[in-house]
């Protein structure tokens, strides 16, 4: 099963649930501000994509941080504490395929490959 991890109000997020909906492909969504960020998951997330890859620090959470809590991430359990707290700085959607792999953003060819 595919596991889409996101917020639903999210354009990138949407798209990618449309691309899913018109390619026929099952998947389950997992809504970040409802049901929280997955604990027991995050640790391969950061370790397979990277807490660089995964951490968004173009999006409007990020930008609201002051400076000091942005320096204090400075590696992955850093960077992971802040998800847990602050979900909308982890960048979307985050997919984890049914074939185990995970992705990070969208596009069509990058979904594409997953299929």
């Amino acid at each position: 099963m595919i596991t889409v991890y996101g917020i639903p109000n999210c354009d990138t997020v949407k798209k990618a649930r449309t691309w899913l909906d018109e390619q026929g492909l099952a998947y389950q969504f997992h809504d970040y501000k409802k049901q929280g960020v997955p604990a027991d998951r995050l640790p391969q997330w950061l370790k397979t994509l990277g807490w660089e890859k995964v951490l968004n620090r173009a999006g409007t959470t990020w930008r609201k941080l002051d400076d000091a809590t942005k320096a204090g991430v400075t590696d992955a359990a850093s960077a992971a504490a802040l998800m847990v707290e602050q979900p909308s700085v982890i960048k979307r959607p985050l997919v984890a395929w049914a074939d185990g792999r995970l992705s990070v953003g969208f596009s069509p060819d990058l979904f594409a490959e997953h299929r």
